[in-house]
């Protein structure tokens, strides 16, 4: 199971970390204990981040190639060769269609976190090299 400090937990939100640990304290969001730190559920983070994302309302401003979008991935969907996986990264919903080769690579799960590059039409995932 995938957690997150209360600080990580807290910029991916764009809240405070004060926030976060009101947060769990009354229950909208699950946390645990890690070593004596409180440490919050990916998946849960996950959902949060889904149900509280706001609307884009105009269209993104024009940049460069290479965008790099962090965000927590929301859903994996693996069916024979093809896996589609669906990220959220403040308001911007991010879907990447790869092979199932590489989501099982990447060992990427709903509530981990990743990085949407996006390159013209092609959007490569990454995630952290495991410690």
């Amino acid at each position: 199971m995938t957690t997150y400090r209360v600080g990580q937990a807290a910029e991916l939100l764009g809240v405070s970390a004060d926030t976060v640990r009101r947060w769990t304290d009354s229950g909208r969001l699950r946390a645990g204990r890690d070593r004596g730190e409180r440490v919050i559920d990916g998946a849960d983070l996950a959902r949060l981040l889904t149900e509280t994302a706001p609307a884009a309302d105009e269209a993104p401003v024009i940049e460069s190639a290479r965008n790099r979008f962090a965000g927590i991935v929301t859903q994996v969907e693996k069916e024979g060769l093809v896996a589609v996986v669906h990220l959220q990264a403040g308001p911007h919903r991010i879907t990447s269609l790869m092979t199932r080769e590489a989501a099982d690579d990447l060992g990427i799960e709903p509530g981990d976190l990743a990085v949407a590059v996006v390159k013209s039409t092609n959007v490569v995932v990454e995630v952290p090299r495991p410690q």
